[in-house]
């Protein structure tokens, strides 16, 4: 999910941006990695392939930061160089357990990074940008260290719960929820993500995130789907078009799949913490639907804005 979607989807965003082939070699590799990998479970070609994904999206995110030496391009850079890592952890024989906290951070940071280059437009105190560059730091050598101590994952979660803070109380989004329509959607999926990257933090700091904790589902499920997918549903409106060329028309109907995403997470994070197996279940399957019924609208909306399209030419 992390490496074969996420990675292929970023890859494609940065390409996109970039305007340019070269950096297309990175969705490509990550897409026939996935292939490789349903194909081949147990061969290692497509976990190196995976791990070049990784060095080409790396490559071009530092090529980007030469040309434009900014916070944020240095956060997506980071956030490049921490899947890098996790995938090299992969493919040398380490655990898909000790590679997690690296590829979490890959999310993580270009999250942080798309976010902080839209605090551009807020004013943001110098010592703030230091606070969030120290973060950054934190939160990439800590997940480097989890490969080989466990303790670290407590200081993993520290920067996890320093990251929620700093983006509660700098991103735009706290401004923006007072808007209304799509801006205020927007907003609300990016705070009531920030709430659950902090709630996973703070499972995390009660060693949650320690292979064989009761609690390492919530922890991670939090996190994963709480804050990450919430930044899916709320960045959607606007990547899905510059992606597909093609125009994506928001309704209120959106609003249905985010409900069901965190009613059913919390369920789950409940039964996590109460040991109901057979709930977790069900809150699962209401996971996998709220994921289910988002794309299907995203899908919809496309289809919709172009037959519009059509008629307005006619």
């Amino acid at each position: 999910m992390i490496g074969g979607f996420f990675g292929t989807l970023i890859g494609l965003e940065r390409a996109v941006a970039l305007a340019a082939r070269w950096p297309y070699l990175a969705p490509l590799c990550s897409g026939l990695a996935v292939l490789l990998l349903i194909w081949l479970p147990a061969g290692i070609a497509g976990v190196w392939l995976m791990a070049l994904a990784a060095l080409w999206m790396s490559l071009a995110c530092a090529w980007v930061w030469r040309r434009q030496r900014v916070a944020h391009h240095a956060t997506l850079a980071a956030g490049a160089l921490a899947w890098l890592l996790g995938n090299i952890v992969w493919a040398l024989g380490g655990t898909l357990v000790a590679a997690v906290p690296l590829w979490t951070t890959f999310l993580i940071l270009t999250i942080a990074g798309e976010r902080l280059e839209l605090s551009r437009f807020v004013p943001t105190p110098a010592r703030a940008r230091r606070l969030f560059f120290g973060i950054v730091v934190l939160l990439l050598g800590s997940a480097f260290a989890a490969v080989f101590l466990d303790d670290a994952l407590r200081v993993y979660a520290l920067s996890l719960l320093l990251l929620a803070a700093w983006l509660l109380r700098y991103d735009i989004a706290r401004r923006t929820i007072h808007s209304a329509g799509l801006t205020r959607y927007m907003a609300l999926c990016l705070l009531s993500g920030y709430f659950w990257l902090g709630f996973s933090a703070l499972l995390g700091l009660a060693g949650a995130l320690v292979t064989g904790s009761l609690l390492r589902d919530a922890a991670l499920h939090a996190l994963l789907l709480g804050f990450v997918f919430a930044m899916v549903f709320g960045h959607a409106p606007v990547i899905v078009p510059a992606l597909t060329r093609h125009k994506m028309r928001w309704h209120r109907g959106f609003y249905l799949p985010l409900l069901i995403l965190h009613a059913t997470l919390l369920l789950r994070v409940l039964t996590a913490c109460g040991g109901d197996f057979v709930w977790r279940q069900w809150a699962a399957l209401g996971n996998a639907a709220a994921l289910s019924l988002f794309m299907l609208m995203v899908l919809e909306s496309l289809l919709a804005a172009a037959r519009a399209a059509n008629v307005k030419r006619r």
